[in-house]
């Protein structure tokens, strides 16, 4: 019985290129993986113009899907001891991730005793984000951030940041 070559050659050189072709595929796929998605890319840096604000003001917003508390101090406002506050000009502001450090609560501020409380579970930290009662057992983690003028750029690491404690850092 004669053994046709053409159609043995052909059926290699299809199921070759089929194998080619699913490769090539695979591979693109695993490189577009790699890649960040575009929201990602996009909520890496968060801009934050604390220009307008006035003392006492805090204001809420979204970094990297988490809130972060940002609080304008008063001048009877005690100065952080761990050198956490953030100086713009003359003002000095609270920049942490608000989130509690015990189990993960969004921790309100009451700005009559200046405080950022815990309904969960009773944990208090201070205006500097430090904790002072109940079970948290580490300060508010202040979030990577730069100062460029009147502008807190949440996301890039600045000189003041790098100055900070290894436990305050996120």
């Amino acid at each position: 019985m004669a053994v046709d070559e053409s159609k043995r050659d052909f059926l290699l050189t299809a199921l070759g290129a089929f194998a080619g072709i699913g490769g090539a595929a695979a591979a693109y796929s695993m490189v577009k993986t790699w890649d960040p998605l575009p929201s990602v890319v996009a909520g890496g840096v968060t801009k934050v113009d604390v220009s307008p604000m006035k003392a006492g003001e805090i204001r809420t917003v979204e970094f990297r899907g988490k809130p972060v508390y940002i609080l304008k101090k008063t001048a009877d406002t005690a100065a952080c001891k761990n050198n956490a506050n953030v100086k713009i000009g003359a003002d000095q502001f609270t920049v942490v991730i608000a989130i509690c450090t015990h189990l993960g609560c969004i921790p309100a501020y009451a700005s009559e005793t200046k405080q950022f409380k815990c309904a969960c579970h009773g944990g208090e930290f201070d205006a500097n984000g430090v904790n002072t009662f109940g079970p948290p057992p580490k300060p508010l983690v202040v979030p990577p951030y730069k100062i460029e003028g009147n502008t807190i750029l949440l996301g890039e690491e600045g000189e003041e940041y790098k100055k900070l404690a290894p436990e305050l850092k996120a």
